[in-house]
């Protein structure tokens, strides 16, 4: 018996079961996030998905207990990148310079990632996604226990912003309303993000002036 053998016969390693499952929940994940975005996400069922994955029904249920869940997983999974990104050193204070960081790298993170970002937003703009979404992460009479869920941080992530802008008002004329400006902030970013998402053109000067324009503005 070779050596190569032996080490093929050798049982895996708990780190090792760990990549492998996270391997296939990231596969189950991205097959169902395309169902979703195509056929709709009632219409898609679990065997649908799992058929697609390549994965047996019954096993779907070892990575996720219910359709509910993998839709929680799947907004929290593609909000984590952005996310990760804003106030990085996580001490609830947003400089400007970490301001104009988030910014730059929201937009980055989509351009990279444009294939996947279509697909998403072709879900999410489903009226029920949408409307779970919302209840479930960012709502005001959302009640969060969890502080490693993705909808906790979300919530911080506001009330970090909303502060940001609250002390932009020391500089500001009279009549600055921040919490105006903080909402049109995040509908210029969810715009420009679409408007990126849905347009083959790819102009980097002209993205740059955008960019640039937006982070002058807001700053």
């Amino acid at each position: 018996m070779t050596d190569r053998t032996i080490n093929n016969m050798s049982p895996r390693t708990p780190q090792q079961y760990e990549v492998i499952r996270d391997e296939k929940r990231n596969l189950i994940m991205d097959v169902a996030l395309q169902l979703f975005a195509v056929n709709g996400y009632h219409n898609t069922t679990i065997s649908q998905i799992s058929k697609q994955a390549g994965i047996s029904k019954g096993l779907m249920y070892n990575y996720f207990k219910s359709k509910e869940e993998l839709l929680s997983e799947i907004l929290g999974r593609s909000e984590a990148e952005i996310l990760s990104c804003f106030d990085p050193n996580r001490d609830g204070y947003l400089s400007e310079d970490e301001f104009v960081h988030f910014v730059q790298m929201v937009f980055q993170i989509i351009r990279e990632k444009i294939s996947f970002w279509r697909l998403f937003y072709q879900f999410l703009l489903q009226k029920d996604v949408r409307e779970s979404f919302i209840m479930t992460h960012i709502a005001d009479s959302v009640t969060i226990t969890d502080k490693n869920s993705s909808a906790f941080f979300i919530k911080r992530m506001l009330s970090v912003l909303r502060d940001f802008f609250i002390r932009k008002k020391e500089r500001m004329p009279s009549g600055y309303d921040p919490e105006t400006d903080m909402k049109m902030f995040l509908y210029t970013i969810e715009g420009y993000g679409l408007s990126i998402i849905f347009n083959d053109t790819n102009d980097d000067e002209k993205h740059s002036r955008t960019i640039d324009a937006i982070i002058n503005y807001y700053k």
